[in-house]
Protein backbone atom coordinates (compact mmCIF):
# COMPACT_ATOMS: atom_id res chain seq x y z
CA UNK A 1 0.00 0.00 0.00
CA UNK A 2 1.45 3.19 -0.88
CA UNK A 3 1.76 6.25 1.32
CA UNK A 4 -0.91 8.21 -0.65
CA UNK A 5 -3.56 5.24 -0.45
CA UNK A 6 -2.76 4.44 3.32
CA UNK A 7 -3.37 8.05 4.03
CA UNK A 8 -6.90 8.04 2.05
CA UNK A 9 -8.08 4.69 3.72
CA UNK A 10 -6.83 6.43 6.89
CA UNK A 11 -8.61 9.46 6.62
CA UNK A 12 -12.29 7.44 5.25
CA UNK A 13 -11.56 5.03 8.23
CA UNK A 14 -11.45 8.94 10.98
CA UNK A 15 -14.43 10.29 9.21
CA UNK A 16 -16.88 7.26 9.16
CA UNK A 17 -15.59 7.06 12.87
CA UNK A 18 -16.39 10.85 13.57
CA UNK A 19 -19.89 10.14 11.65
CA UNK A 20 -20.78 7.28 14.05
CA UNK A 21 -20.06 9.06 16.94
CA UNK A 22 -21.96 12.43 16.01
CA UNK A 23 -24.88 10.54 14.30
CA UNK A 24 -28.20 10.79 16.24
CA UNK A 25 -29.68 8.25 18.55
CA UNK A 26 -31.79 6.23 16.75
CA UNK A 27 -29.73 5.85 13.76
CA UNK A 28 -28.67 2.12 12.64
CA UNK A 29 -24.84 1.84 13.57
CA UNK A 30 -25.31 3.89 16.71
CA UNK A 31 -23.76 2.77 20.12
CA UNK A 32 -25.81 1.44 22.78
CA UNK A 33 -28.03 3.78 24.61
CA UNK A 34 -25.90 2.82 28.05
CA UNK A 35 -23.52 4.94 26.09
CA UNK A 36 -25.01 8.21 26.54
CA UNK A 37 -26.12 10.69 28.77
CA UNK A 38 -29.32 11.33 30.38
CA UNK A 39 -28.86 14.76 29.13
CA UNK A 40 -28.31 13.52 25.89
CA UNK A 41 -30.67 10.74 25.21
CA UNK A 42 -33.09 14.01 27.06
CA UNK A 43 -32.34 16.32 24.61
CA UNK A 44 -32.75 13.84 21.35
CA UNK A 45 -36.29 12.90 23.13
CA UNK A 46 -36.91 16.59 22.41
CA UNK A 47 -35.81 16.62 18.99
CA UNK A 48 -38.14 13.84 17.87
CA UNK A 49 -40.91 15.18 20.14
CA UNK A 50 -40.32 18.87 18.18
CA UNK A 51 -38.40 18.64 14.72
CA UNK A 52 -38.83 15.22 13.80
CA UNK A 53 -42.46 15.16 15.02
CA UNK A 54 -42.25 11.61 16.05
CA UNK A 55 -44.24 11.37 19.78
CA UNK A 56 -44.23 7.96 19.61
CA UNK A 57 -40.07 7.66 19.61
CA UNK A 58 -40.08 10.63 21.92
CA UNK A 59 -42.08 8.94 24.75
CA UNK A 60 -39.54 5.59 24.29
CA UNK A 61 -36.44 8.08 24.49
CA UNK A 62 -38.02 9.93 27.67
CA UNK A 63 -39.17 6.52 29.34
CA UNK A 64 -35.11 5.38 28.61
CA UNK A 65 -33.81 8.33 30.67
CA UNK A 66 -35.91 7.26 33.11
CA UNK A 67 -34.99 3.32 33.23
CA UNK A 68 -30.90 4.51 32.65
CA UNK A 69 -30.58 7.18 35.18
CA UNK A 70 -33.52 6.46 37.58
CA UNK A 71 -32.49 8.68 40.48
CA UNK A 72 -30.89 11.35 38.15
CA UNK A 73 -33.04 15.17 37.67
CA UNK A 74 -33.44 14.46 34.16
CA UNK A 75 -35.47 11.30 35.01
CA UNK A 76 -37.81 13.49 36.86
CA UNK A 77 -37.84 15.79 33.59
CA UNK A 78 -38.41 12.96 31.63
CA UNK A 79 -41.51 11.66 33.29
CA UNK A 80 -43.47 14.55 32.57
CA UNK A 81 -42.40 14.66 28.93
CA UNK A 82 -42.91 11.49 28.74
CA UNK A 83 -47.01 11.72 29.71
CA UNK A 84 -47.03 14.60 27.46
CA UNK A 85 -45.46 12.66 24.26
CA UNK A 86 -47.75 9.92 24.98
CA UNK A 87 -50.62 12.24 25.14
CA UNK A 88 -49.79 14.05 21.92
CA UNK A 89 -49.43 10.61 19.99
CA UNK A 90 -53.39 9.80 21.69
CA UNK A 91 -51.85 7.21 23.70
CA UNK A 92 -54.19 7.91 26.86
CA UNK A 93 -53.86 5.18 28.76
CA UNK A 94 -49.96 5.44 28.79
CA UNK A 95 -49.86 9.15 28.77
CA UNK A 96 -52.48 8.34 32.05
CA UNK A 97 -50.03 6.33 33.51
CA UNK A 98 -46.93 8.06 33.31
CA UNK A 99 -48.67 11.28 34.31
CA UNK A 100 -50.06 9.29 37.58
CA UNK A 101 -46.34 7.70 38.12
CA UNK A 102 -45.04 11.77 38.04
CA UNK A 103 -47.81 12.21 41.18
CA UNK A 104 -47.20 9.34 43.15
CA UNK A 105 -43.16 10.02 42.81
CA UNK A 106 -43.49 13.87 43.18
CA UNK A 107 -46.27 15.07 44.85
CA UNK A 108 -44.85 18.39 45.96
CA UNK A 109 -43.47 19.25 42.60
CA UNK A 110 -43.95 22.04 40.86
CA UNK A 111 -45.32 19.90 37.59
CA UNK A 112 -47.56 17.86 39.79
CA UNK A 113 -50.13 20.06 38.63
CA UNK A 114 -49.41 19.79 35.20
CA UNK A 115 -49.12 15.90 35.39
CA UNK A 116 -52.71 15.93 37.20
CA UNK A 117 -54.21 18.13 34.21
CA UNK A 118 -52.79 15.96 31.68
CA UNK A 119 -54.02 12.70 33.76
CA UNK A 120 -57.76 14.86 33.75
CA UNK A 121 -57.20 15.27 29.85
CA UNK A 122 -56.46 11.50 29.25
CA UNK A 123 -60.08 10.74 29.78
CA UNK A 124 -61.60 14.25 28.46
CA UNK A 125 -60.04 14.35 25.50
CA UNK A 126 -61.88 10.81 24.86
CA UNK A 127 -65.84 12.63 25.66
CA UNK A 128 -65.81 14.56 22.17
CA UNK A 129 -68.80 12.60 20.95
CA UNK A 130 -72.20 12.46 23.12
CA UNK A 131 -72.67 8.58 22.03
CA UNK A 132 -68.85 7.62 23.68
CA UNK A 133 -69.14 5.86 27.09
CA UNK A 134 -70.49 8.19 29.57
CA UNK A 135 -67.83 6.43 32.55
CA UNK A 136 -64.95 8.45 30.67
CA UNK A 137 -66.50 11.55 31.58
CA UNK A 138 -67.50 10.74 34.88
CA UNK A 139 -63.50 10.02 35.17
CA UNK A 140 -62.75 13.13 33.82
CA UNK A 141 -64.80 15.03 36.13
CA UNK A 142 -63.24 13.17 39.08
CA UNK A 143 -60.03 13.89 37.60
CA UNK A 144 -60.48 17.79 36.79
CA UNK A 145 -62.26 18.25 40.34
CA UNK A 146 -58.84 17.25 41.36
CA UNK A 147 -56.94 19.77 39.51
CA UNK A 148 -59.57 22.44 40.37
CA UNK A 149 -58.94 21.55 44.15
CA UNK A 150 -55.64 20.26 44.53
CA UNK A 151 -54.01 23.05 42.70
CA UNK A 152 -56.82 26.27 42.29
CA UNK A 153 -54.15 28.89 42.11
CA UNK A 154 -51.80 26.79 39.15
CA UNK A 155 -52.45 27.79 35.67
CA UNK A 156 -54.17 25.00 34.98
CA UNK A 157 -57.16 25.59 37.45
CA UNK A 158 -58.95 27.65 35.20
CA UNK A 159 -58.95 25.81 32.04
CA UNK A 160 -59.90 23.04 34.11
CA UNK A 161 -62.74 24.88 35.73
CA UNK A 162 -63.84 24.76 31.80
CA UNK A 163 -63.82 21.97 30.95
CA UNK A 164 -65.67 20.44 34.23
CA UNK A 165 -68.54 22.95 33.25
CA UNK A 166 -68.12 20.95 29.21
CA UNK A 167 -68.19 17.69 30.59
CA UNK A 168 -70.72 18.29 33.36
CA UNK A 169 -72.86 19.57 30.01
CA UNK A 170 -71.90 16.14 27.88
CA UNK A 171 -73.56 14.23 30.32
CA UNK A 172 -76.64 16.25 30.69
CA UNK A 173 -76.83 16.40 26.67
CA UNK A 174 -76.72 12.09 26.83
CA UNK A 175 -79.34 12.09 29.06
CA UNK A 176 -81.57 14.68 26.88
CA UNK A 177 -80.18 12.21 24.04
CA UNK A 178 -81.65 9.18 25.17
CA UNK A 179 -84.97 11.06 26.94
CA UNK A 180 -85.77 12.70 23.01
CA UNK A 181 -85.27 8.84 21.71
CA UNK A 182 -87.91 7.36 24.27
CA UNK A 183 -90.03 10.54 23.57
CA UNK A 184 -90.00 9.85 19.73
CA UNK A 185 -90.95 6.68 19.90
CA UNK A 186 -94.21 6.66 22.62
CA UNK A 187 -91.97 5.63 25.62
CA UNK A 188 -93.19 8.67 28.10
CA UNK A 189 -92.63 7.71 31.44
CA UNK A 190 -89.11 6.71 30.48
CA UNK A 191 -88.62 9.70 28.87
CA UNK A 192 -89.97 11.52 31.81
CA UNK A 193 -87.09 9.63 33.93
CA UNK A 194 -84.36 11.10 31.93
CA UNK A 195 -85.62 14.70 31.89
CA UNK A 196 -86.30 14.53 35.68
CA UNK A 197 -82.07 13.79 36.10
CA UNK A 198 -81.25 16.78 33.89
CA UNK A 199 -83.78 19.33 35.95
CA UNK A 200 -82.86 17.73 39.24
CA UNK A 201 -78.87 17.22 38.81
CA UNK A 202 -78.21 19.06 35.98
CA UNK A 203 -79.67 22.29 36.37
CA UNK A 204 -76.67 24.61 35.76
CA UNK A 205 -76.28 23.22 32.05
CA UNK A 206 -77.41 24.40 28.77
CA UNK A 207 -80.14 21.41 28.28
CA UNK A 208 -82.59 22.55 31.56
CA UNK A 209 -84.84 24.60 29.57
CA UNK A 210 -85.50 21.98 26.94
CA UNK A 211 -85.79 19.26 29.20
CA UNK A 212 -88.46 21.21 31.43
CA UNK A 213 -90.22 21.51 28.03
CA UNK A 214 -90.69 17.65 27.24
CA UNK A 215 -91.58 17.06 30.15
CA UNK A 216 -94.53 19.32 29.64
CA UNK A 217 -94.81 17.66 26.17
CA UNK A 218 -94.61 13.97 28.00
CA UNK A 219 -96.97 14.92 30.89
CA UNK A 220 -99.32 16.10 28.57
CA UNK A 221 -99.45 12.94 26.70
CA UNK A 222 -100.06 10.81 29.73
CA UNK A 223 -102.60 13.20 30.70
CA UNK A 224 -100.86 14.47 33.70
CA UNK A 225 -102.00 17.94 33.66
CA UNK A 226 -100.90 18.96 36.60
CA UNK A 227 -97.36 17.88 36.23
CA UNK A 228 -96.99 19.32 32.71
CA UNK A 229 -98.57 22.87 34.25
CA UNK A 230 -95.88 22.88 37.00
CA UNK A 231 -92.97 21.84 34.39
CA UNK A 232 -94.52 25.28 32.24
CA UNK A 233 -94.13 27.28 35.49
CA UNK A 234 -90.72 26.39 36.36
CA UNK A 235 -89.88 26.81 32.77
CA UNK A 236 -91.38 30.06 33.26
CA UNK A 237 -89.62 31.26 36.14
CA UNK A 238 -86.29 30.48 34.73
CA UNK A 239 -86.62 30.53 30.82
CA UNK A 240 -89.13 33.25 30.03
CA UNK A 241 -87.39 34.75 27.43
CA UNK A 242 -86.48 31.18 25.43
CA UNK A 243 -88.43 29.79 22.51
CA UNK A 244 -88.96 26.87 24.85
CA UNK A 245 -90.73 28.23 26.85
CA UNK A 246 -92.68 29.93 24.44
CA UNK A 247 -93.41 26.37 23.34
CA UNK A 248 -94.75 24.97 26.35
CA UNK A 249 -96.87 27.89 26.99
CA UNK A 250 -98.54 27.47 23.64
CA UNK A 251 -98.95 23.57 24.41
CA UNK A 252 -100.37 24.19 27.44
CA UNK A 253 -103.16 27.09 26.09
CA UNK A 254 -104.01 24.57 23.40
CA UNK A 255 -105.61 22.56 26.43
CA UNK A 256 -107.07 25.02 28.29
CA UNK A 257 -103.99 25.49 31.14
CA UNK A 258 -101.74 27.90 32.24
CA UNK A 259 -98.13 27.60 33.55
CA UNK A 260 -98.68 26.92 37.40
CA UNK A 261 -97.17 25.15 40.10
CA UNK A 262 -100.09 22.40 40.73
CA UNK A 263 -100.19 18.94 42.34
CA UNK A 264 -97.56 17.17 45.03
CA UNK A 265 -95.32 15.57 41.98
CA UNK A 266 -91.73 15.55 42.75
CA UNK A 267 -91.80 18.94 39.91
CA UNK A 268 -93.63 20.79 42.96
CA UNK A 269 -90.55 20.11 44.89
CA UNK A 270 -87.94 21.32 42.25
CA UNK A 271 -90.69 24.26 41.89
CA UNK A 272 -90.32 24.96 46.22
CA UNK A 273 -86.55 24.76 46.01
CA UNK A 274 -86.00 26.91 42.92
CA UNK A 275 -88.64 29.61 43.20
CA UNK A 276 -89.53 29.77 46.43
CA UNK A 277 -86.26 28.87 48.10
CA UNK A 278 -87.95 26.71 50.23
CA UNK A 279 -85.34 23.67 50.99
CA UNK A 280 -87.06 21.75 53.62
Amino acid sequence: MTGRSGRLVQLAFSTLVLATACSPIGSRREPALESYTAQQIYTQAERELEVEDDAEEAARLFGEVERLYPYSDWARRALIMQAFAYHKERDYENSRIAAQRYIDFYPADEDAAYAQYLLALSYYDQIDLVGRDQGLTFQALQALRTVIERYPESEYAKSAILKFDLAFDHLAAKEMEIGRYYLKRGHHTAAINRFRVVVEDFQTTTHTAEALYRLVEAYLALGLDEEAQTAGAILGFNFQSTDWYQDAFNLLKGRGLAPEARGTSWLRTVYRQMIKGQWL
